[in-house]
């Protein structure tokens, strides 16, 4: 059951709009007033779980729907001229739809749960409020088969045991229901990390037989289809790494699909995949007003490229161009852009490349540019080249058309690379070729402090103002002190960017618009001066 209004709170308080998910028990459908919250408001967005004390998951127990740095963020965005900072509490139970978990104790005791803040004492947690209802559930079923088959946890001080971790990714993606049905009905994919080199070592067995059993009892002839797939992931090194490089597919669907943003993504268990699903989509459609229909799209730090791929969906883009350093994304962006529609007039193409490595040669020819950079922020050279945009278009100008169109062979490294390891894709196969800058820049980040400071150096350089920002709460329960990737934020830029960026360790996403500064021109001199109240025409 959900409740959802917008409330306004002048030039004080940020707009909130409170989409209320009640949590399984007890059921709470909260009423928002007008800030500041009274106590039974507090308790009625509270967390209520039994965890919070012990689990480090969660740092916020009351005003789920209202996290502190609301305030923040309306502050920051107020001291650049934005006044009417909006924010979308969005669900606050139930919505973490990905979950990487830690298995330790024993067969017949299995904790299975998060580190202890500060320690590597797991805690337990089993109906967490923050997990899609059907994580919970498969968390159970695996406990069970763990003690069935006497399956031994792993002991990070020896260095021995069968399972270590668990990985839980719910797909709510099923045309086979009514959409009002699909979350509350979504599957789970587990995948095992096994505390071995491959599928032929000494515990192979219990590996068959636990995967087996998942099966049997979560499958599709089960009383309740509640398992999606079953993956293994072997790991045996003895650092932090959850994962190790090698992969297995076991039992269930090989291929796991979401629908975010308009179109079907695909996802392998290495893939990164945002834990909050439906927060994702709901900021993806509101990153979707933004950008002009027909836009030719530059998406930096693309990953498999489910934001510029839904752009080119939704904005029928003239071309998408997708940069990634890392070459695992590509199997996921491969078998997305085969559900994309055939009637979709667009040159997609996907590189293998570093984008702080030239970047004005990846933007150049975009109208608009995606930007996701790491908790870090923006490169450095990236950086400076979105400041020194005005300049470069300066000089571009200045050349002579015939010096621009003189076609040299391509000798640079990182670009031939990309070329080589680049996937093209749609009904128009390669893009007009322009020397045109972007107008709009969409800035992804997983760092507030790191996106505060990308964001005043581009304001100090009089090329951006900030025009707009909304928030999202991607993390309800969350602080600034636990999370990375909690607040994103989307800034449009009138005339050359506009930036979509996750502003992290916070528990919100946001919204943010930037406009491009439009520089005065001086007026001439008129040639008269005035002496007293006569005109008298000045001598030459």
């Amino acid at each position: 059951m959900h409740s959802s209004s917008l409330f306004s709170f002048g030039g004080r308080y940020p707009i909130i709009t409170c989409r209320v998910s009640s949590p399984p028990s007890p059921p709470v459908v909260a009423s928002l007033p007008l800030p500041p919250s009274s106590s039974s408001d507090s308790l009625a967005c509270s967390l209520q779980c039994p965890h919070f004390q012990s689990c480090s998951g969660c740092t916020q127990e009351f005003n789920l729907h209202r996290p502190d740095v609301v305030d923040e963020a309306s502050g920051f965005f107020k001291r650049y001229g934005v006044e009417d900072f909006t924010f979308d509490s969005c669900r606050l139970w139930g919505w973490r739809c990905r979950a990487k978990l830690a298995v330790r104790g024993s067969s017949d005791n299995a904790l299975i749960g998060l580190y202890q803040e500060g320690t590597h004492t797991v805690v337990d947690i089993p109906e967490c409020k923050s997990h899609h209802p059907n994580i919970n559930a498969a968390i159970e079923l695996l406990r069970e088969g763990i003690k069935v088959f006497d399956v031994v946890p792993f002991d990070e001080d020896q260095g021995t045991g069968d399972l270590r971790y668990v990985q839980m990714a719910v797909t709510t993606h099923s045309t086979n229901l009514r959409a009002p049905e699909r979350y509350k009905n979504g599957k789970v994919q587990v995948s095992l990390v096994w505390n071995s080199r491959n599928e032929r070592s000494h515990n192979a067995d219990k590996l068959q037989a636990l995967s087996s059993y998942l099966w049997r009892k979560g499958g599709p002839n089960s009383k309740f289809h509640l398992i999606h797939s079953v993956w293994a992931n072997f790991q045996t090194s003895t650092n932090n790494i959850i994962f190790g490089n090698r992969w297995r597919h076991l039992l269930g669907e090989r291929d796991f699909w979401e629908h975010v943003g308009g179109i079907d993504i695909s996802l392998d268990p290495s893939s990164f995949g945002q834990a909050n699903t439906r927060a994702f989509d709901s900021l993806l459609w509101k990153l979707h007003k933004y950008v002009p229909g027909g836009s030719s799209v530059a998406d930096l730090y693309a990953g498999a490229g489910v934001i510029g791929l839904s752009l080119a969906t939704s904005r029928k883009c003239s071309s998408v161009k997708c940069i990634e350093v890392n070459k695992e994304a590509r199997l996921s962006f491969e078998k997305t852009i085969q559900r994309l529609p055939n009637s979709l007039n667009c040159s997609i193409s996907w590189h293998h490349a570093d984008a702080s490595v030239n970047p004005l040669s990846w933007i150049i020819g975009s109208d608009v540019v995606v930007v996701d950079p790491p908790r870090r922020g923006l490169d450095a050279s990236l950086r400076q080249m979105l400041e020194s945009v005005p300049s470069i278009e300066k000089r571009m100008r200045s050349k002579s058309p015939s010096s621009s169109s003189n076609e040299k062979e391509e000798k640079r490294p990182w670009i031939l690379r990309a070329k080589e390891l680049s996937i093209q894709a749609g009904n128009k196969l390669t893009p007009e070729e322009n020397n045109t800058l972007p107008q709009r820049l969409i800035y992804i980040s997983c760092g507030w402090e790191s996106f505060k400071e990308d964001c005043k150096s581009l304001l100090s350089s009089r090329a951006w103002e900030l025009e707009k920002a909304h928030g999202f709460n991607f993390f309800p329960g969350t602080d600034r002190y636990q999370f990375i990737e909690t607040f994103t934020c989307i800034l449009y830029c009138k005339n050359i960017i506009h930036a979509y960026f996750t502003i992290g360790v916070f528990s919100i996403e946001v919204l943010a618009v930037f406009k491009r500064r439009v520089p005065m021109k001086k007026k001439k001199k008129s040639g008269i001066r005035k002496v007293g109240i006569k005109k008298v025409r000045a001598p030459k």
